[in-house]
């Protein structure tokens, strides 16, 4: 099966994450990052998660007994619209993890899952429409969790002094997004309600730094993208939002690991472990959005403000991956589908594990 991210692979102008933070003044303090392109395929400071060594089989042991899992080692993806470290920080409860974790950074969900399917990182959290893409590409991935959000984290923005008032206007326009995002699902359902299709418009698949870079200089007529650089946008002159999430898109995001990963019984208890945590940690976010938006604010570089207005806006609930949610990631995938997108049919649910399920609630 073809690789759907070959395309954008092959796209001239393509930069590390390190030209990416001058643009967006990141300034993520240094936890083994990896500068990762769309087409990595592995992470430099990761290792492959698939073959059990006699230490895993022993931390497998202990932690079947209730032991330590102090032995085993998790690489999760990053980015600055998940800040899963930070948003542990945050939380107080970074140091509470029982295993030990190499983090890597990556510009958008699509590259962190290229990293996941490889076995080079894993475990990650990601938007919709990543999972989907990894999937038609034949990656061996599983979504272990979801979340569900508010509207107002997805944006399509246009300059303030636009002429386009309507997604109808859109026709002709060059759209910047991000390939194989959440953001490109929320643009295809924009379109399509309009009674355009992809067809219609120019995509530029861009990173979002050098989307900020194209939308801010003019060389793109409108941003599909996804908190906090939406946020980021609109703080500064001439940004206005045609549209958000409300009747767009999809309202849930995943946490995201390798088949391997959880093939690996050591492994597989510390992600329970992880996701335990981080779904304690959403549902204190929620709750404190200023404490949460300072930290993610010392993560990513940007204001404040930005990011308080971040973290209100891309707050998110854990929720059971149910029958429903399940469904709603198959439309996402029928969506590409039909649009010419990802190659051929792909059934989600054989890229779902419910085992973790019995975590919400719990917390």
């Amino acid at each position: 099966m073809m690789n759907p991210f070959n395309d954008q692979a092959r796209r001239p102008g393509r930069r590390r994450r390190g030209a990416s933070r001058a643009i967006l003044a990141m300034a993520k303090p240094a936890v083994a990052v990896a500068a990762v392109a769309l087409a990595a395929a592995a992470c430099s400071s990761a290792g492959g998660s698939g073959a059990t060594s006699a230490a895993t089989v022993a931390s497998a042991q202990a932690a079947a007994a209730g032991g330590s899992l102090s032995g085993v080692t998790l690489h999760v993806g990053d980015q600055a619209g998940a800040g899963v470290e930070a948003l542990l920080k945050a939380a107080g409860l970074l140091g509470r993890l029982p295993f030990k974790v190499t983090w890597s950074d990556f510009t958008s969900g699509p590259p962190m899952l290229q990293a996941i399917g490889a076995g080079s990182v894993d475990f990650g959290s990601v938007g919709d429409a990543p999972p989907v893409f990894a999937a038609a590409g034949g990656s061996k991935i599983d979504i272990v969790g979801a979340l569900k959000s508010g509207p107002r984290g997805a944006v399509l923005l246009v300059p303030t002094d636009s002429p386009i008032r309507s997604a109808a206007q859109l026709r002709g326009k060059r759209i910047a997004v991000a390939q194989g995002s959440a953001a490109d699902y929320h643009l295809l359902t924009v379109l399509q309600k309009a009674g355009l299709t992809t067809r219609d418009v120019t995509l530029d698949y861009l990173q979002p730094a050098e989307a900020l870079a194209a939308f801010s200089s003019g060389g793109v007529d409108a941003w599909d993208i996804w908190s906090p650089f939406g946020e980021q946008a609109q703080a500064q002159p001439g940004a206005r939002v045609l549209v958000d999430g409300e009747g767009y898109g999809s309202p849930y995001s995943f946490e995201v690991t390798s088949q391997a990963t959880l093939a690996d019984p050591a492994k597989t208890a510390a992600v329970r472990s992880l996701l335990t945590l981080l779904n304690q940690a959403h549902t204190w976010a929620a709750n404190h959005p200023a404490a949460w938006a300072a930290v993610w604010a010392q993560g990513t570089g940007l204001p404040a403000g930005v990011m308080l207005d971040a973290a209100r806006d891309a707050a998110a609930v854990p929720v059971p991956i149910t029958p429903a949610v399940v469904a709603s990631e198959q439309q996402v995938s029928d969506a590409f589908t039909a649009a010419g997108l990802i190659p051929g049919h792909v059934d989600f649910s054989g890229f779902v594990d419910t085992r973790f399920n019995s975590i919400i609630g719990s917390n």
